[in-house]
């Protein structure tokens, strides 16, 4: 089964198309490389990808 996302890009992108995409539903959040749209996906339970995001401003 194939899943049908809706991504949603960064509005960090800069001309160069930079930046990552992100697919966010009721049960899953989803993180792409926006210059590879076929290539692999970084899916998370939507606690594990809160868990996720605050791990990330720890190592600003």
């Amino acid at each position: 089964m194939t899943l049908s996302r809706t991504w949603i890009k960064s509005s960090y992108t800069g001309n160069d198309n930079n930046c990552v995409e992100l697919s966010l539903t009721e049960f899953e959040a989803a993180i792409r490389d926006s210059k590879q749209p076929n290539g692999p996906v970084l899916a998370f339970t939507p606690s594990a990808f809160s868990r996720f995001l605050r791990f990330l401003r720890t190592i600003r």
